[in-house]
This record gives C-alpha cells, structure tokens and sequence, in this order.
C-alpha cells in the first residue's frame, strides 16, 4: 500500500486519503485515545510508513504486540475488507527490526553511564528532593573535579560512601558548595536500593548506546524500526520515562542541526505519555518543552501516544502539529473535560461538531489532522485508518530469537566492559592510605606503637633481623582500619540507571 512519494497513508476519510507528509513530519504528532480503541495499529501503520520511506523509527512495545512489524503480515478478512473500503490493496510485508530490552532479554541489552544520565535525571529517577538533588549536583561537581568516572551505580555508592564518612571533605565541600549531611546522603543511598531492587541496575554501565544505531537502514533503503521491548519495564515506570527521555535529550544533544530536511532522520513514538509528565517539577517540564521544540530543527520528529490529551502539557501539545485521535469515552467529568479539549484542538470540520464524533468513533476510526501545504494544519476529518502490512500481535520467542542472531547490532553490546572507574580508583585511595599508614608506623612505632610494644614486649627493632616479621597489634589494628576503609567502600556496590543530556540545558553537561 504504497502512498504517494513524499508522503505516508494514515487511512480514508470521506472525501479523500489522509496522508502524513514527510518534510512536515518532524513537527512533531500527538496519538490519542482509550484502550481497545486502535491506537497501536495506528502507531504500527505510521512506523511502517516511515520505515518504508527510509526513515528509522524509534517506539517502546508496552504490550508484545507491536514486535510483529517484525514478521509477514497475514491476509486476515478484517484486514483485506478494510483495505478494500478504503480503496488500496492490501499487502503482506515485513519489516527490518532491531529488538531492544534493558534487561537484555527480549533484545539487546541498552546502557548509559551514570554521567551520561546527569544529576538532573538522576534526581527524578531517584524522586530526590530540592535538598537530596543539590547533594547530587555537588557529588557530580566534586567527581569531575577529581577526575573520578561514574559508570555504573557502584561508582555512585562508592561516591556517596565517601561523602557521608568523611568528614574531613564535608567541610570541604561545605565551604565551596554548600552543606552536604549525611542524612541526605543516606536517603540518597536508600533510593538506589530502591532503584536497585526494580531492575535498574541492568542500566547503568558500558559499552553505552551509540545513537548512530538507532539511525540504520536496510540494503533496500527501508529505515530500521527499532522496538524496545517494556513490558517488564513498565513495572518501573519512573525508569521507563527517565529512559525514554534521557534518549531524547542525548539526541538533541549529538544531532547536528540541519534545518527542515525533505524527511525526518528518525522517529520517536512515546508510548504512554503521561508517564513522563506525571509529577515532573517545572524545571523538568520547561526543559522537556524547549527539547521537544528545538529537536525537529535537528531532523528528528517526535509523536506522543497516550490515552488521554490532557496528559500532555499543554506547552508541550502546542509543539505537536500532526494529530490522530481515537474514541473517547465522556463518562466522568474528566472524560467530558478531555473530549472537550481534544476537540478544540482540531481544525474544526462544517461538517460535523468535533466534541461528538470522538465519543463516537469505532474500533479502527480516528479524527485525523496532519499538517499541511506550509505547515498549517489540515480540517479535521473521520478517517478509517489503514491496515498494517505487518503482522499484527506479537511473535514467538523463537522468531525473536532468530531475528536478534540476524541483527546488524548482534555482539556490539552483548558484552558488559568495567573499566577502571571512581570505585576502583577510591578504593586504590583507600589502600595506598593504608600502606603509607603502615610503612609510617613500622619505621617510627609511634606513641601508640611504643606503648603496645612495650606492653607486648615488641620494644625497639634494633638488632633483630631484617625479613619479614609476623605483624605487631599496632600494625594489625592499622592493617584492619585500612581494611574496613576499603570495605565500606567495596560493599556499596549497586547497579544502574540512566542519564541524559538533558540537564545540559540547565547548566551545562558535566
């Protein structure tokens, strides 16, 4: 079912095909609806379209099922008689997929840095307060000016162990940056626990994602659709919009500008909005805006799948110029308030009042507003929406499997890499202190040492023979200091999570 060059098929409505078109489609889009009402063979057809046109797409899989983009459609009734009525002819197709997971089970495993993911997110991810976020500013200030690399969370446990237990560099930090306690510190430790115990450790580490390989294409010219697999993920929510973002804002940051291309470098659905913006301070949301807003200049076009419009900000809605909505249900005030809002979004149609269609619509229908001409949106019109070429539900772990033996990305990133980072290089600190503290005690003993020696009969050394000698209780209690130095730093090993460039636009990447 191919669309005319330069643009992508939505569907039919009344008088004409509702197309997307492509040099318009990096303004961004809004996928709308209730459950069961159609919105991911929506989000499968337009993946497709785009994929079809040489553009990558990015879009998590919440339920399975979008993972049969990935294997030949069937010529199920439904499908061909929908094509009929609408006036195209149907046809099977499969499309080239890359399968992610962040837990490198349903896919290939995805990872960022802890300095990757910034103290900006790190602090949502975490749900840190005003206070718990300024600590985590000044650990990331104090790591850089010390050259110590957060990789993974094992680092930052390492880090956070060093701040609550020495008070030597509170005072330090204290007098530089402000007060840092060690009971915000604690609590900052209780979060990773937390995080930890969700699974966000499989985060958090190297090799990290190149984005350049999100952005592939087929020998055939056909943009790679790369599915994140998030059904597990969604039981973390919090991780899963964290993740999404940081994604975002390490596009923006790496892209180069190039304007308003004939088509778009790559597409990003953001399935279940709301999730994103659900208690986000206004910092973040602020931030979210003048990504969203700036990215389409960098070639990258983003579309945010949600239930209900009010997810969405509305100063985050006013970026989105392509809009598809499904049915509506107006039972309940809120449902009333979002039918009405939804509505007045659209180019209204003489047609027809708006607010009532949308309560409406049937399973595979949708209002359908796409920009158009010079970018001003078209009149809004009910549209049968397409079938896709794809299949549609999802597939057998064995086709999974099969299809990751095949992918162009198979050994890149199967292998986790733990180089030499803030923990280790603490824990050298650790003990080189402890050895200088040793070599300092056996050459001049010490008050302590003389006093334990003459206790013990250690007395003076003069005279006895060089050689190793069995240790004295003043180097075992030195020895054994040392040693639960370097413990307390190796027991806070922890795991991962995310980091993303977008604290850049509140002051700077570290």
């Amino acid at each position: 079912m191919a669309a005319p060059s330069g643009t992508i098929l939505i569907g039919k409505s009344e008088t004409k095909f509702e197309q997307l078109v492509l040099k318009l489609s990096n303004r961004h889009g809004l996928v709308t609806g209730a459950t069961g009402t159609g919105k991911t063979v929506t989000l499968q057809k337009m993946a497709e379209g785009f994929s079809a046109a040489g553009v990558p797409v990015f879009t998590a899989d919440i339920k399975g099922d979008l993972a049969g983009v990935a294997a030949m459609g069937n010529a199920l009734p439904p499908f061909v008689n929908r094509a009929k009525e609408i006036g195209v002819e149907y046809k099977a197709e499969q499309f080239p997929v890359v399968f992610w997971d962040l837990f490198g089970e349903q896919g290939h495993p995805i990872r960022a840095t802890v300095a990757e993911m910034g103290p900006l997110l790190l602090a949502r991810l975490l749900e840190l307060n005003d206070v718990q976020e300024g600590v985590l500013n000044i650990l990331f200030r104090y790591a850089d000016e010390q050259g110590l690399l957060l990789l993974d969370l094992k680092d930052l446990r390492a880090m956070l162990a060093e701040l609550g237990s020495n008070k030597e560099l509170q005072a330090q930090l204290q007098a530089a940056y402000g007060n840092v306690s060690p009971a915000s510190v604690g609590a900052i430790q209780r979060q990773l626990l937390v995080l930890e115990n969700q699974g966000g450790q499989n985060f958090f580490g190297e090799p990290a994602l190149e984005i350049s390989d999100f952005m592939r294409v087929d020998e055939d010219g056909r943009g790679h659709i790369n599915v994140l697999a998030a059904d597990k993920l969604m039981k973390s929510p919090r991780l899963y919009a964290t993740f999404l973002l940081w994604m975002l804002s390490e596009l923006f940051e790496q892209l180069p500008e190039i304007g308003d291309p004939e088509k778009p470098k790559l597409v990003f659905f953001f399935d279940e909005a709301h999730l994103l913006f659900e208690n986000a301070p206004p910092a973040l949301l602020d931030s979210i805006e003048q990504v969203v807003r700036l990215i389409r200049s960098k070639g990258v076009g983003v579309y945010f799948v949600t239930q209900n419009p009010l997810d969405v900000p509305d100063k985050v809605g006013a970026q989105l110029g392509n809009r598809v909505q499904h049915a509506l249900r107006a039972f309940t005030p809120r449902e009333q308030k979002a039918v009405k809002a939804a509505a007045e979004t659209f180019r209204a149609n003489p047609k027809f009042r708006t607010a009532d269609v949308i309560t409406q619509l049937g399973v595979g229908e949708a209002l359908v507003s796409v920009l158009e001409g010079k970018g001003a949106p078209s009149m809004v019109e009910r549209t049968l929406v397409a079938p896709p070429g794809g299949r549609v539900g999802p597939i057998t772990p064995e086709e999974r499997r099969a299809l990751m033996r095949e992918s162009p990305v198979r050994n890149k990133y199967t292998e986790t890499v733990d180089r030499e980072s803030a923990f280790e290089m603490l824990a050298k600190r650790a003990e080189a202190s402890a050895k200088a503290a040793e070599e300092e005690q056996a050459g001049s003993g010490g008050i302590l040492g003389n006093v334990l020696g003459g206790i013990l009969g250690g007395g003076s050394t003069a005279g006895k023979p060089k050689g190793r000698q069995p240790q004295s209780m003043t180097e075992k209690i030195v020895t054994s200091a040392a040693r639960s130095v370097a413990t307390s730093v190796g027991r806070q090993i922890g795991t991962a999570i995310v980091r993303g460039v977008l604290g850049s636009l509140l002051g700077g990447r570290r």
